[in-house]
């Protein structure tokens, strides 16, 4: 069965991005739509002019957030972009500019106020300078902190390490100490093997080769070794002490036999003679008349008893 839904996902772009860039003019270097996204590169300077005509003209009125990437081998190494959201026309747009360490983007806090925090975190985590932001301070590290986490050639175990000292009852900084070396991944295929030597293996002793096996002619003139099976020939080829020697000297048959006690000791005694039966004892007599009598007869009886004795 199909959902039809009352509005798609996203509006069609179609003819959007002839109509943005036909109206941005010659403030667009490159335009293009991939991965069904609109992408419009800008030039640095005149970057607050296209948002705000977009803004404006183009009904983009939400800038959803402000992002950067870092490419160390470009001249301009640095990508800030922007995501704008228009409400109205279901359409989102990536706007891009370029800049470096050095050369500041003009900000776009006289558009939208939120865009504040969105430079803060740029300029904290790529180092890129927004001109016009009264505010641009760090806002994920620390004041302190020495350099840009996100930028390429930043190390990925830092520069100093945190940590809550007892002793001073504070938090403190130290520089980073690792365990054991971070470890160079080569994505090589472990089937293959890797053409160098692995960090670990210099320290193993090569063994040498073996020596190639060398053909005999079989030995024919002599007898035919035999294996002799070890015996204990000798009493002092037992290795178990002098009182194992004796016995090992001993015959095979004599050593088997059991022993005699050789002591006055006395025998075992004779069986007994089976005695008579004895004959069985005499029952005693008991009373056992009351013990069928209802219990009423013998209440009655007892209190018969009772009367009798008492006349008496």
């Amino acid at each position: 069965m199909t959902v039809l839904h009352p509005a798609p996902r996203y509006a069609s772009f179609e003819g959007v991005l002839d109509e943005v860039v036909a109206s941005l003019g010659d403030m667009v270097v490159a335009s293009r739509d991939e991965h069904g996204e609109i992408v419009i590169n800008v030039v640095r300077d005149r970057i607050e002019d296209a948002l705000r005509k977009l803004r404006d003209e183009h009904q983009f009125q939400q800038l959803m957030d402000i992002a950067g990437a870092d490419y160390p081998n470009r001249l301009e190494r640095f990508d800030v972009v922007y995501c704008l959201l228009s409400v109205t026309r279901n359409l989102r747009l990536i706007v891009k500019v370029t800049t470096d360490e050095a050369t500041p983007v003009p900000t776009a806090t006289t558009l939208w106020p939120n865009a504040g925090w969105y430079e803060r975190e740029v300029y904290d985590m790529f180092g890129v300078l927004f001109a016009g932001n009264t505010d641009l301070r760090r806002i994920l590290t620390d004041y302190g902190f020495q350099g840009h986490p996100f930028r390429k050639d930043f190390p990925l175990t830092g520069y100093v390490e945190l940590r809550y000292s007892e002793e001073d009852k504070r938090v403190v900084y130290e520089p980073v100490q690792l365990a054991q070396d971070l470890r160079q991944f080569d994505f090589m295929s472990p089937w293959e093997g890797a053409d160098y030597v692995l960090p670990g293996d210099e320290k193993a002793v090569t063994p040498p080769p073996a020596s190639a096996p060398v053909a005999t002619a079989p030995v024919t003139g002599g007898p035919a070794k035999v294996d002799t099976p070890k015996t204990t020939d000798k009493p002092a080829d037992t290795g178990a002490g002098e009182p194992a020697n004796k016995d090992a000297a001993k015959p095979v048959a004599e050593a088997a036999a059991p022993a005699v006690a050789k002591t006055g000791e006395p025998a075992a005694p004779e069986p007994t003679e089976s005695r008579p039966a004895r004959k069985p004892r005499a029952k005693k007599v008991t009373d056992t008349d009351g013990a069928a009598e209802p219990a009423a007869e013998k209440s009655k009886r007892t209190r018969t008893k009772k009367t009798e004795g008492e006349g008496e």
